[in-house]
């Protein structure tokens, strides 16, 4: 595991995020808050747990991870971003496709482009160490920019002095 040299700025207004959700509307608040709160100056933090690591897995679709029977099963309901399903009235996988059409119709930023937005606006991204072991996932899963794979105690020293929620 990589460790991140964790230096505070008490001036900067921050904002720490943990995702602990891999649902398709869930994750579209969770990057709407951060890309919205990073394009206003402030330092943003999100801390993937569990199902939220789904937001930031590079392979897309259903796949075995991990190295035992059930890893491999876990890694099977961990689709990434395009088979996050809606949290309510997911329609058998098909209202994912009917919000990205709502949102292009409105001209709203998609799931994936606010991601992208994310990276583009230097956002810190972070893993979470218990829920990656438990799960069987590696950092080499994930997308590169996330900054370091951690735990609780670290991740609570980078978002002391900022507003931290919970999605």
């Amino acid at each position: 595991m990589v460790t991140t040299e964790i230096k505070l700025n008490p001036n900067t207004k921050k904002l720490s995020l943990i995702g602990f959700s891999g649902d398709f509307d869930k994750l579209v608040a969770f990057f709407t808050l951060a890309t919205g709160a990073a394009a206003v100056g402030y330092e943003v933090n999100l801390f993937f747990t569990f199902w939220g690591l789904d937001g930031i897995k590079i392979k897309q679709g259903r796949s075995p991870m991990g190295n035992g029977f059930l890893t491999k099963v876990f890694g099977v309901f961990m689709g990434g971003l395009k088979s996050a399903p809606v949290s309510r009235l997911n329609f058998g996988g098909i209202s994912p496709k009917i919000f990205r059409y709502m949102m292009r119709k409105n001209n709203v930023a998609t799931l994936e482009e606010l991601v992208e937005a994310a990276k583009v606006l230097n956002i810190n991204f972070y893993a979470c160490e218990m829920a990656m072991q438990i799960l069987g996932i590696q950092k080499t899963d994930l997308i590169p920019e996330v900054k370091d794979v951690i735990g609780v105690a670290s991740f609570l020293k980078i978002a002391d002095g900022g507003q931290t929620l919970f999605i």
